[in-house]
């Protein structure tokens, strides 16, 4: 099972209106024929996905699908899950939603330590009238306290 997260995004509206920085792989340029081809399943089954929320490709000005690589990315995750490891659709869903969520919390903590890493802290009655110290030594016990 691949590791990455993917999101339930929703669909943008026209190509042309796509933000200007949009990676390569976020780019929705296959037709639905050519996207059920690259990920080896039939087209009806990407409007099955669609339809059941585990994919949302984007649409042009005349409402004509198009998926990006990374669609098709998560394409063949949903074949991997369903085919390999016997997961159902709303079993897929739900793996999907909690490694986006996975994700998300990691970029949390990941910038809460690197916040705590460059902000001294101030312990009340440790060594005297308070000091600062560097956060990953304020492990202050009962009797070093002084209450």
């Amino acid at each position: 099972m691949r590791p990455r997260a993917w999101d339930v995004r929703e669909g943008s509206g026209d190509m042309d209106d796509r933000p200007r920085g949009e990676r390569a792989e976020e780019r929705a340029v296959y037709i639905i024929s050519v996207a059920a081809e690259l990920a080896g399943v039939h087209p009806q089954t990407l409007r099955i996905y669609e339809r059941k929320g585990l994919l949302r490709p984007k649409r042009t000005s005349g409402n004509t699908r198009r998926y990006s690589q990374r669609d098709i990315e998560r394409l063949l995750t949903i074949q991997e899950l369903t085919q390999d490891e016997g997961v159902n659709l709303a079993g897929v869903k739900r793996i999907m939603q909690m490694q986006l969520e996975l994700e998300r919390m990691r970029d949390r903590v990941r910038d809460l330590e690197e916040q705590l890493s460059r902000r001294p802290i101030v312990v009340p009655g440790r060594r005297g009238t308070g000091e600062l110290v560097p956060r990953r030594s304020v492990l202050v016990f009962p009797w070093e306290s002084g209450s």
